[in-house]
């Protein structure tokens, strides 16, 4: 009767780790994706620096803001026939209300006119590190600082092609 009883405890105790036990269950879920326009970025006007005049004795430097208003520092000085001056600008277009970074060089551009050089440094944009686009636009303007040396020769001073790079934030 024992043997019976332990038997029939047994098939009870196992009986209980089958009803109602749930070795594994499964769920789905889906995937989206949204591919937005692709951000853009189209010179509009190059960087001009102007009509510039220096000493003999000492260099300086033009400073151009990403307003197209130049300053001088040291011997450098700006004629009052300035030739052209102008801030570089771009057209960034994309997706409305987007907000995006932008990168400028951060070393030296030279400049040159025949064996001569000058650099182009301290890049500045307006807007100035991040923009946001309105309307899927917006304008980007940059300046930079001329660096001019003592008795710089004569001549009209052009430079490679310079990066301007802007990337959805």
């Amino acid at each position: 009767m024992k043997k019976k009883l332990l038997f029939a405890a047994l098939t009870c105790a196992f009986a209980s780790f089958a009803i109602d036990t749930k070795a594994q269950e499964t769920a789905q879920a889906t995937a989206t994706a949204t591919i937005v326009t692709p951000i853009s970025i189209t010179k509009d006007v190059d960087m001009n620096f102007g009509n510039v005049a220096v000493r003999s004795t000492a260099g300086g430097t033009v400073v151009l803001t990403p307003a197209g208003v130049r300053t001088s520092t040291g011997g450098v000085t700006l004629p009052t026939d300035a030739g052209t001056v102008a801030a570089a600008s771009f057209t960034v277009t994309g997706v409305d209300g987007y907000s995006y970074s932008i990168t400028l060089p951060t070393s030296a551009v030279t400049l040159t006119s025949g064996a001569n050089t000058m650099t182009a440094t301290t890049f500045t944009s307006d807007p100035s590190g991040t923009g946001t686009l309105t309307g899927g636009t917006q304008t980007l303007n940059v300046g930079a600082t001329l660096n001019v040396a003592a008795a710089q020769p004569a001549g009209t001073y052009v430079s490679g092609a310079f990066d301007v790079t802007v990337n959805y934030n």
